[in-house]
């Protein structure tokens, strides 16, 4: 698949120190594992993504982005129809952003500059326009909030089969053994795998895919009822309770938080 003719990479040699691509994917497309020798911003201006690297799946939801190191390999997954505008950063303009990859959420001065960058297409040092353009974004990139949207997969096949079938559903009430039971695997053998591949229970990343999956809701409008409910809690008090506790805040003093920096 073509994509449109911007420029997918930056080009030192012509004075480029940030290009950038658009393009609009139907739901269910995959964008195959690959790797840039550029750092990387994953941003979609409509739609939700899910970003895989190594044994780490990170759920992009609207109003967020990706940072992307150079030379991560990734591959990208459009649950439903995306329209995405990427930038290619010059390795080291925008450090020490990131190190690894990380979700941020994309306040809407930042939006307008990603918008603003890919409608130019590349972003050259010499054109005092584009470096003003592109301090500017820099400088966003570096102030923006971090958002936990990732969770880590085992690779032992039968507890990868247990960890997909809780991220298909994160809401579903079966216990640990009827899923283990339809990988083909003992409780025993699958927490293990999860332990030494994962560095935690099942429990806990279960809780931790459950957090990931109402982070996308509740930045996406939902009510703390609405998410608590959609990722299997029947008693909202306890959803808050561990949202306190993996993120130090309630759920609505987060959501407020977030909607400050904005």
């Amino acid at each position: 698949m073509r994509h449109n003719g911007l420029v997918t990479d930056y080009d030192p040699k012509r004075g480029v120190s940030i290009a950038s691509l658009a393009f609009e994917y139907p739901a269910g497309f995959r964008v195959p594992e690959h790797a840039h020798g550029s750092d990387q911003v994953i941003y979609a201006i409509r739609g939700a993504m899910e970003v895989s690297s190594s044994q780490s799946v990170w759920l992009v939801p609207p109003q967020s982005a990706l940072w992307i190191p150079a030379h991560t390999s990734h591959g990208i997954v459009m649950p439903g129809r995306v329209s995405m505008r990427t930038l290619y950063l010059r390795p080291g303009l925008a450090s020490p952003f990131a190190q690894k990859c990380a979700v941020f959420h994309v306040t809407p001065l930042l939006r307008e500059l990603i918008v603003e960058t890919v409608r130019i297409g590349r972003l050259r040092w010499r054109n005092l326009h584009e470096r003003a353009l592109r301090d500017l974004l820099i400088l966003h990139l570096k102030r923006v909030p971090r958002i936990p949207t990732f969770v880590t997969l085992p690779s032992d096949p039968r507890a990868l089969a247990v960890a997909q079938a809780v991220l298909v559903n994160p809401a579903q009430a079966k216990s640990m053994a009827a899923l283990c039971c339809g990988a083909g695997a003992s409780v025993r053998t699958v927490e293990r795998a999860f332990r030494k591949e994962v560095g935690t229970g099942f429990a806990s990343w279960r809780r931790q895919v459950r957090l990931v999956k109402a982070i996308e809701l509740l930045v996406t409008g939902c009510s703390i009822k609405e998410a608590a409910f959609a990722v299997g809690y029947h008693q909202p008090s306890a959803f808050v309770e561990m949202f306190r506790h993996a993120l130090g805040a309630t759920p609505k003093a987060w959501t407020t938080a977030i909607a400050k920096q904005t």
